[in-house]
């Protein structure tokens, strides 16, 4: 008996330009998706029946992005028109803006909307052009603090076994306050009703991850009552944002210079979420090590 097929599907990449477009491609790829880089356009709906059609070509991805020009405005007419003949998924990649401008600058490579601007000029009318694509997307990914490796196992996570239960990615953060909230956080918690170790002399140059720091904040009745409450809470949220397609959570938590309190609640949420089996990356964001620079 030979094996079934796997059920035919069209994977639609797009996004911003530096955006890590490539990288989700080639891990299709890998998987054994047939992968298709900026594909033109007049050529989607023909590529969408070969999907639905051909014994071999069963599952495939390709990418859709501003190098169509001004062909990419009937895009959206054209995915509606695709999306119902073939089961297909729109991935749209995203980045903050400082992301965008970092990488162009380390690799160099000029932005598809040309070089009569300046590159944060152009990220800016590229999100512009995209807003219409991405209200469209199933999944929207922002790849800020994603390395190439983190990116891919989202990806792989996502995609590669079928019949999965689906999973969702964890991002736990602190933040200080008085350096802006953390803009890219889905829920964020003010922590600063917690008693502050900042005014006690041997604490105040250190973090939340140091252990006479933890636990002294972990000393108070209200820190144990919100990490309980927190805790239950998220709970409570992930399996509704999983059921509703949400790929991965940015949680932020911030107390006032994001030292010490809102350092030592995000490890020790992550260290609770972890037992539940979910995939935790935590980053403090305002952090002070013991030299006084800000943790990369």
């Amino acid at each position: 008996m030979h094996p079934a097929s796997p059920p035919a599907e069209l994977v639609i990449i797009t996004g911003l330009s530096g955006s890590g477009k490539g990288t989700v491609l080639k891990c299709f790829e890998d998987m054994g998706y047939y992968a298709v880089d900026n594909l033109p356009l007049d050529l989607f709906p023909k590529f969408a029946e070969l999907t639905r059609d051909a014994s071999r070509i069963r599952q495939s991805a390709l990418v859709v992005d501003v190098r169509e020009g001004q062909a990419l405005e009937r895009f959206p007419a054209l995915y509606r028109e695709v999306s119902a003949k073939v089961p297909t998924k729109l991935i749209f990649l995203e980045a903050d803006d400082a992301s965008l401008v970092r990488r162009f600058s380390e690799t160099r490579r000029p932005h598809p909307l040309g070089q009569s601007r300046s590159v944060i000029k152009n990220v800016q009318a590229e999100r512009h052009l995209l807003e219409e694509i991405r209200s469209l997307a199933t999944i929207t990914v922002n790849t800020s603090k994603f390395n190439v490796h983190e990116l891919r196992a989202l990806i792989e996570e996502q995609f590669s076994v079928a019949g999965s239960e689906p999973r969702i990615g964890i991002h736990i953060t602190s933040f200080g306050f008085r350096n802006g909230i953390q803009q890219d956080a889905d829920l964020v918690f003010d922590v600063r009703f917690l008693p502050n170790p900042n005014y006690i002399p041997e604490f105040k140059p250190l973090t939340g991850k140091h252990p006479s720091v933890a636990r002294y904040i972990r000393s108070f009745p209200q820190t144990q009552e919100f990490l309980t409450k927190v805790t239950e809470m998220l709970s409570y949220l992930l399996p509704h944002y999983i059921k509703e397609g949400k790929s991965y959570l940015t949680i932020g938590f911030g107390c006032t210079g994001g030292q010490h309190r809102s350092v030592m609640i995000a490890e020790e949420v992550a260290k609770r979420l972890k037992r539940t089996g979910f995939p935790i990356k935590v980053h403090h964001r305002d952090a002070l090590s013991k030299s006084g620079k800000k943790r990369g």
